[in-house]
């Protein structure tokens, strides 16, 4: 997964960055705190954890707290909002203040977008645009898209795979001088998820948690901290599913069935079908060493692959097909269709026994 970001700094000498999501965003930061500022940032992408961050430093650094009543406008972007209220308040000067920053939320509900081209033809220098642009990006054969990739930066952030978030996690806890167990980070990624505001939320909470002179996140602490049992969780089921493990499954499983409110049948299938999905493209591979897996994978963590590996071995192509389409008729008979007099519990026992069988 790469991001695009082109900076534009006082001298007018322009960079590309074009590596890893976590160079880009800092590197857009760093820029900002160093008064670097573009007159117009395009913050782009399915993933707002990254774009809320740059906006956050635009926030910040552009002006001071005594300049925010004067030169701090946010403008909440609906259906109705009018492209020319955003032209008019990029235009106007700053008061007393050397910057206005103008934040243009929800930028995807403008329904003229393209119209912003006239601005950008042009921008104020005096002006920091910033353009949050989530859910979506703007096509980058338009007119608006290019005159901003010439003139400030823009930054797409797209969804981190299931198989990036383990370096997400000790990534944002080594900036914090903090550690985590592998197991700590798994019981993170299967019960949380993308959800990356809610997963450094979480962090910070296990962090504020930690007892004095611990530096290393423990399952003990998650446990107590963020209630995700150290034995009854997704990970520790997909792991005794995809090591066979017939018990531990079944174990873990019935403790499913008799909470449903903490573990949704319907999360729980969408789990392992994200994971079997991705096992058969591990089947697929065009270069099927372990490094060529991981490649294809977009996995960075050997001690993550070895998950894989175990299920590739104890799961061929043919058996993983099936389960797919066994994880495809669950989810819609849990949701109602076909399901007849079946329990959840009956349904996900079914499940179960056609994996493991």
């Amino acid at each position: 997964m790469l991001i695009f970001a082109k900076i534009i700094t006082k001298t007018d000498m322009a960079k590309q960055i074009s590596s890893g999501i976590a160079a880009n965003y800092r590197e857009v930061i760093a820029g900002i705190q160093q008064h670097q500022f573009a007159p117009i940032y395009l913050l782009m992408g399915d993933e707002s954890y990254y774009l809320d961050l740059i906006t956050n430093a635009l926030t910040d650094n552009v002006v001071t707290e005594e300049e925010k009543d004067f030169n701090l406008i946010t403008i909440y972007c609906t259906r109705e909002t009018n492209v020319a209220d955003v032209v008019n308040a990029a235009r106007r000067y700053p008061m007393m203040a050397k910057y206005q920053l103008v934040i243009v939320k929800e930028a995807q509900n403008l329904l003229n977008f393209e119209d912003l081209k006239t601005y950008c033809q042009n921008p104020l220098q005096s002006t920091v645009l910033a353009i949050s642009y989530k859910n979506g990006s703007v096509p980058k054969n338009r007119t608006v898209y290019k005159l901003i990739q010439a003139k400030g930066i823009v930054f797409e952030s797209k969804k981190l795979k299931d198989g990036q978030l383990p370096t997400f996690i000790t990534d944002y806890l080594r900036q914090k001088q903090v550690g985590i167990e592998e197991k700590a980070t798994m019981m993170l990624v299967e019960n949380i998820g993308a959800d990356l505001n809610r997963m450094a939320g979480e962090l910070d909470k296990l962090c504020i948690s930690l007892p004095q002179g611990q530096t290393r996140i423990t399952p003990e602490l998650i446990e107590k901290s963020i209630g995700i049992s150290r034995e009854f969780n997704l990970w520790e089921f997909r792991s005794a599913v995809v090591e066979r493990n017939v018990v531990k499954a079944n174990k873990i499983l019935n403790f499913f069935n008799a909470n449903p409110k903490a573990n949704a049948p319907i999360a729980i299938v969408a789990t392992l079908f994200n994971f079997f999905a991705s096992i058969m493209q591990a089947h697929y591979s065009p270069d099927k060493t372990d490094q060529g897996i991981m490649n294809h994978l977009d996995i960075h963590s050997s001690w993550i692959f070895r998950e894989y590996k175990t299920a590739m071995r104890n799961f061929s192509a043919m058996k993983t097909m099936k389960i797919i389409e066994k994880l495809r008729e669950t989810d819609t008979r849990l949701k109602g269709i076909d399901k007849g007099d079946a329990t959840d519990a009956e349904i996900m026992q079914e499940l179960l026994y056609f994996m493991l069988h």
